[in-house]
């Protein structure tokens, strides 16, 4: 039996927990780090569980196409992942050989940090729904808010509420990136170096 709304709003008010949060979350089972962000106000998804629509477009029989998105389009894929117009804009193409149960795109990466994969490689990744299924240490393209797309392996620490983002090539250290900054996870599946100007 839930209690009356005006308790309720007691109870939030008490624990300086939104209506929201109170109704929304099994607050029993959250971590000291997600009470400590509902507390604060924040609404933060730090599994990648939160309902997010993909954009994506189909050939003339209804199947997925792999968009690429090229260097030049990488700060506009940023703030326009969502956007119909921008992904149908994207060049398209086919791997017949990758399992259709999944939703693909290609990136081209930049610079030489997840070597043996060469600069201006294209990668083309598996969406990633549930950030929770991924296994540390798996190389993903990683879509952010403030740093734009990047190609690292990436370990996730839910309760702190980060990502570890590792280079395959020493030279460059790894870094945390707040999970409130992620805006896609595309898990590698593999990869390519052909010439392709956009």
């Amino acid at each position: 039996m839930q209690p009356p709304f005006r308790i309720l709003i007691k109870i939030s008010e008490y624990f300086n927990v939104s209506l929201d949060a109170l109704i929304k979350y099994k607050l029993d089972v959250l971590s000291e780090f997600q009470l400590a962000q509902i507390e604060k106000g924040f609404d933060v998804d730090v599994t990648g569980n939160k309902l997010r629509l993909l954009t994506i477009t189909v050939d003339s029989k209804g199947k997925e196409n792999i968009e690429m998105v090229p260097l030049k389009a990488q700060a506009g894929y940023t703030n326009s992942y969502g956007d119909l117009d921008f992904i149908a804009s994207l060049p398209k193409f086919k791997l017949p050989f990758l399992p259709e149960n999944k939703t693909y795109r290609t990136f081209q990466i930049k610079g030489d940090s997840m070597l043996p994969i060469p600069e201006n490689s294209w990668v083309t990744c598996s969406y990633v729904e549930n950030w929770e299924h991924i296994k540390n240490g798996k190389a993903c393209v990683v879509v952010t808010k403030s740093e734009g797309l990047v190609f690292k392996l990436v370990y996730l620490r839910v309760d702190s509420g980060f990502f570890l983002l590792v280079s395959s090539n020493r030279d460059y250290n790894p870094y945390e990136i707040p999970v409130s900054q992620v805006l896609e996870i595309w898990q590698f599946e593999t990869w390519n170096s052909f010439e392709f100007n956009a």
